[in-house]
């Protein structure tokens, strides 16, 4: 085992955890709604069921955000499928499109509209 690298990924892991934490709760809810509905409403939905006009044409289908395998997933995993997309699926990411404050209103507005639920 190589400790230097092990140990550099659990600083790297809890330092972003901490920022996450830090940033989570942040989010504007009202912001959010509006760039929800600017940029995922045509797949995702209004009620955040996968149900948008579009997301019915897509091979793969939108994630469900109010699934409970979606509302298990936490901030940090939600925030880095926004910023980043998810592979081999349509949606894809909105870094350098949209700021990290908009993907935190848009986040903050997803947790209110389908908060945390942790899978038992």
């Amino acid at each position: 085992m190589n400790i230097p690298v092990i140990l550099s990924a659990l600083v790297l892991t809890m330092g972003c955890s901490a920022w996450v934490a830090a940033h989570t709760g942040r989010g504007n809810t009202q912001v959010g709604r509006t760039v929800y509905e600017s940029n995922c409403l045509r797949c995702h939905g209004e009620k955040l069921d996968e149900n948008g006009s579009d997301g019915q044409y897509l091979i793969v289908r939108p994630m469900n955000l109010q699934s409970p395998a979606s509302r298990a997933k936490t901030d940090w995993e939600l925030l880095i499928t926004i910023s980043h997309g998810a592979a081999f699926t349509p949606m894809h990411g909105f870094r350098g499109k949209l700021t990290d404050q908009q993907m935190l209103d848009v986040l903050a507005y997803v947790r209110m509209m389908a908060p945390f639920d942790q899978l038992n």
